[in-house]
């Protein structure tokens, strides 16, 4: 009920938010493979960043292993959205596993810009955050060849042997900005510095920032739902900030927003990062309203209709499985590509 002192509380709604079409793949591959397979089927890394879906995914059987050695011989271990190096494959291999490669298509364009460029001798500037699995999965394409700059104060510090062969790729989910400025600086440095074939920042990366870009002027608190591991969703917090909003914080859960954020504010922004289901964006809605934000408005800034298949070997395994059963009932597989 609307009283004096909730009246004018409302919600800006950012959209896109939420999963994109890579990380709706890579859940989807470790559901298919329990259903058809049969638990346990074990995940090497976090299938995507996100606490909700790992814990979810744990429950129905998903066993989550840093490593491949973690693995017992023979079993079937599903490959993260975020990349594996060839490294990690060969391992695979060595040890017998059936591996579903869940990889986003997104980051295998960009292993294979890094093959590509370093095939061809040139030294390649990855933009990226040194430690996370999609840089480790990248780097490992072409290590000889790659370096890591985390952001416009390490570009002092590189060093090349040509600096006619130079060319910088990216990330997936990184800021847009910050990522602009390191390649302006890298081109001060290498005025010969090449780009890669196309954009390498994902589409819904950059999406989601621009939303959160026309939100946050209007709002004095932004709230993102995403956990502290999701780089995209870190990125979202510190957009907000740069683009104007009074406060930003970062939360998992609704459980996790503090009322005192919410004192004197009038207006709450709220996205989540590209790795988190809509439920926990529900629920944060759910939590404002019971502090009077009732009122909420969703701004649309673009729409997104990507999708990506199944990994290829689970999707023949469950056309082959429809098929001996007699008849064209399809598991829901999304079959298009971007």
């Amino acid at each position: 009920m609307t009283t004096e002192t909730t009246r004018g509380k409302r919600i800006l709604l950012a959209a896109p938010r939420g999963y994109c079409a890579g990380v709706d793949r890579a859940v989807d591959a470790v559901e298919q493979a329990l259903a058809h397979y049969g638990a346990p089927i074990y995940v090497r890394k976090e299938i995507v960043h996100n606490k909700y879906v790992v814990e979810a995914l744990s429950r129905r059987g998903a066993i989550f292993v840093e490593e491949t050695d973690e693995v017992p011989e023979g079993a079937r271990v599903v490959f993260s959205a975020h990349g594996v190096s060839p490294a990690v494959h060969e391992q695979a291999a060595a040890r017998g596993l059936d591996t579903i490669d869940a990889t986003c298509p997104l980051v295998t364009k960009v292993h294979k810009q890094a093959v590509r460029f370093a095939r061809d001798d040139y030294d390649i500037i990855l933009v990226g955050h040194t430690g996370h699995e999609e840089v480790e999965g990248t780097q490992g394409e072409a290590p000889e060849h790659i370096q890591v700059v985390n952001g416009p104060h390490e570009v002092d510090q590189v060093q090349v042997r040509d600096p006619e062969r130079v060319v910088w790729i990216s990330q997936t989910t990184l800021s847009v900005d910050e990522t602009m400025e390191t390649v302006r600086l890298l081109r001060e440095r290498f005025p010969a510095l090449s780009d890669p074939p196309g954009e390498d920042i994902c589409y819904a990366t950059q999406n989601r920032q621009a939303a959160v870009k026309v939100i946050a002027p209007q709002v004095d608190l932004m709230i993102v739902v995403g956990s502290g591991n999701s780089s995209n969703s870190v990125r979202l917090k510190e957009v907000a900030l740069d683009a104007g909003a009074g406060a930003s914080h970062r939360v998992d859960f609704a459980s996790e927003i503090d009322p005192a954020w919410l004192e004197g504010v009038r207006t709450v922004g709220v996205t989540s990062g590209a790795s988190v289901p809509e439920i926990l964006v529900r629920e944060v809605i759910e939590r404002l309203a019971e502090h009077g934000f009732e009122d909420v408005e969703e701004v649309r800034t673009a729409t997104e209709r990507i999708t990506f298949s199944l990994p290829k070997n689970l999707r023949a395994d469950l056309r082959g499985a429809a098929g001996e059963q007699g008849h064209d009932r399809r598991q829901p597989v999304a079959d298009h590509t971007c």
